[in-house]
């Protein structure tokens, strides 16, 4: 029985993971003001919708940043570890540190969206399929973050190492930078 629990447990917090990635998608989509009418970029704003619309009246979007579109992600982080405290696994205690955690986590999901944006943006152009309409959003929505790297790193000849040096960026970030920052905070709260 305990395995079965466990799939259960396991696959709610894929559904929230993933539903925490759809609503750091559509903040990202109308941060960088990317194409409404890629389809795409339409299904992530009407699965985001039926939650998204409710928290606009307590969170105001400034400018082009959905700060709705972001507590919803914080709150499908929290959530799990809220059935996490309601199934015995946590103490209740625990839950205001677990805000904190949840924001770390919302913070390490976008680092993991600009990685593999960049990884799928070079490997579309091995392919030569940067015009397809989904690679175009993905595209958009890294663009921000690789514009500063290409300012800087002009290319060689054909190569283009600007988004090699990013990369390792987030890799730095990922891999040094946040579980130092990780450690930190579990030290403070626990």
């Amino acid at each position: 029985m305990s395995s079965f629990n466990d799939l259960v447990q396991n696959l709610v917090h894929v559904a929230l993971q993933l539903c925490s990635f759809l609503m750091l998608l559509r903040l990202l989509l109308q941060w960088v003001q990317a194409d409404f009418f890629n389809p795409l970029s339409q299904s992530i704003f009407k699965i985001t919708a039926p939650l998204v619309e409710p928290l606009h009246r307590f969170f105001p979007t400034f400018g082009t940043f959905n700060t709705a579109a972001l507590i919803g992600a914080f709150v499908f982080k929290w959530i799990y570890v809220c059935i996490l405290i309601f199934t015995g696994q946590r103490l209740f205690n625990e839950l205001p540190s677990y805000l904190l955690i949840s924001i770390y986590e919302v913070f390490v999901s976008l680092v993991d969206i600009y990685f593999w944006g960049i990884i799928i943006i070079a490997v579309a152009s091995w392919l030569d399929a940067l015009q397809h309409p989904h690679i175009s959003l993905i595209s958009q929505i890294v663009e921000p973050y690789l514009s500063p790297f290409r300012r800087f790193i002009p290319p060689i000849g054909i190569l283009d190492i600007s988004s090699m040096v990013a990369l390792i960026g987030l890799i730095i970030i990922r891999d040094r930078i946040l579980p130092t920052l990780k450690y930190t905070i579990e030290s403070i709260l626990f």
